[in-house]
């Protein structure tokens, strides 16, 4: 059968009619090859546009169908339906997206229009070539891969556990947690990030339908929807997990040491080591680039020790192959790192550290055992936070991030709660978006914090007066007080 396509030119109010010329794609339509008709609606989606659709495939044979309208994410299904309705295969049909992609990107008129008549070109030329598709049903495997061991995932891995499917989470570290095993409190309640946390990790790393595969990362993934074949590399701990009870002596004896990537680098770690005190699973890993032995064929004390002899230096990488139908990518995030901000000075002034590094300062695990003190060890008198480093910013990251008022909100309560400081916040607007957000803003009002709006200039060690030798000065501007 010979395709005879219908076009429809949605005017979708004025949010496309404002910008495009509707009139003439549509006489531009009329004049392309297969096109049997070609018209305009206000409002396609409406059930009187529906309707148009149907009736024409009814009385004009129509047998191909293209709608110039809004996104396909939102009236595609609608548009199939219409058109199965009428009588034809729903998949003869193809959307062309004039709104998102040509009236709401631009305000010239005749380039928004220019653009229009491509899209419903190249629209009608691809609907000729369609074929009529019919579903079909194929078996699903039940099982699940989560990547990621991050709240997110570990959430997600619980959930799917408890209904009774087998559950493969996978994560790159040696330990389950992510970023929030990193925190000290959660904001607004103030709650202890690892007491919401660890009961969960625990629940993960006893839980009969979750395999936890930790030390990992996804090699490759092939197959189809609902079959899936992964391949996960477990990378050598060169400690056997099937030995090891987690007695920590293998630890106590190493006599070398490296920074610890929990600690983000302000304190540091044994070459063999479990990243955290409650890590899921207890089972240390020896990191090769600071081990001894395997720099210099030296050591091997860790082995020595460990009565139950589970230290393996020859271990290697392992490959496992699993089969799913379902894959979950919760790999979380990774924090901004401020340093080709100079004007902040982060890198070069100690005493100017990250958002998650002052997470790890106040945590009782953490460098300082939660004490807040400079890099020589005395409490500070004045705190400054500085909000938005890195977005809201032209030159890195437009987007606010919609978490560093919260977050910093937070960490002028525990300053608070912890020393005498002044604390200062030094922000561009404040975003107390979520339940109990502003409460909690206010709350820190009340408490003493001092708030400024403005942007900072720079963070420098120039001192003006001898009140200010030795300390960091912090340049901005106040748009309140001007």
């Amino acid at each position: 059968m010979e395709p005879k396509i219908g076009v429809y030119v949605c005017h979708c109010g004025s949010n496309i009619a404002g910008t495009v010329d509707v009139q003439q794609v549509v006489e531009f339509a009329k004049g392309l090859p297969a096109v049997a008709l070609a018209r305009e609606y206000k409002f396609m989606c409406s059930d009187p546009g529906q309707g148009m659709i149907k009736d024409d495939i009814k009385n004009l044979g129509l047998n191909r169908i293209v709608v110039a309208s809004c996104s396909p994410l939102l009236h595609e299904l609608t548009f199939r339906r219409a058109i199965q309705e009428a009588g034809i295969n729903p998949y003869l049909l193809e959307m062309a997206n004039i709104r998102e992609h040509c009236s709401w990107t631009t305000e010239d008129h005749g380039e928004a229009t220019k653009k229009a008549k491509a899209l419903v070109s190249a629209a009608i030329k691809r609907v000729y070539y369609h074929q009529p598709l019919e579903p079909r049903e194929v078996s699903v495997n039940p099982n699940t891969l989560i990547v990621g061991g991050g709240i997110a995932g570990i959430q997600a891995a619980l959930e799917i556990a408890d209904a009774g499917h087998k559950v493969y989470l996978v994560e790159r570290d040696p330990s389950i947690g992510g970023h929030m095993i990193q925190f000290d409190k959660t904001f607004p309640t103030l709650d202890c990030s690892a007491c919401i946390l660890t009961p969960k990790m625990t629940s993960v790393g006893m839980h009969p339908n979750i395999e936890l595969m930790t030390y990992s990362e996804v090699e490759e993934i092939s197959g189809f929807i609902g079959n899936f074949k992964a391949k996960i590399r477990k990378k050598a701990r060169y400690v056997d997990e099937s030995k090891c009870n987690g007695c920590g002596i293998c630890i106590e004896k190493c006599p070398w040491k490296a920074p610890s990537e929990f600690d983000l680098g302000l304190s540091q770690r044994k070459a063999i080591y479990t990243p955290f005190p409650q890590a899921v699973p207890n089972i240390p890993v020896i990191d090769k680039e600071s081990c001894v032995y395997f720099l210099k064929g030296k050591c091997r004390a860790c082995e020595k020790f460990c009565e139950r002899e589970a230290i393996d230096f020859e271990q290697q990488d392992k490959i496992v192959e699993i089969e799913v139908g379902n894959i979950i990518v919760a790999t979380g995030y990774d924090p901004f790192d401020p340093t080709p901000i100079a004007k902040y000075g982060y890198g070069r002034f100690p005493n100017v550290v990250t958002g998650l590094e002052f997470e790890r300062i106040c945590n009782s695990v953490g460098p300082t055992g939660g004490r807040i003190v400079l890099k020589d060890g005395s409490e500070p008198k004045s705190i400054a936070i500085l909000h938005c480093v890195g977005s809201r910013d032209e030159n890195y990251h437009k987007y606010c991030s919609r978490v560093c008022c919260m977050y910093a909100l937070k960490y002028s309560h525990l300053i608070k709660e912890k020393t005498n400081a002044d604390v200062y916040q030094m922000y561009i607007d404040m975003r107390c978006f979520g339940k109990g957000y502003e409460e909690f803003y206010e709350r820190l009002s009340r408490e003493g914090v001092t708030f400024v709006r403005g942007k900072v200039a720079e963070v420098t060690d120039r001192a003006i007066s001898d009140e200010e030798k030795g300390k960091l000065i912090v340049c901005g501007e106040d748009t309140l007080l001007g």
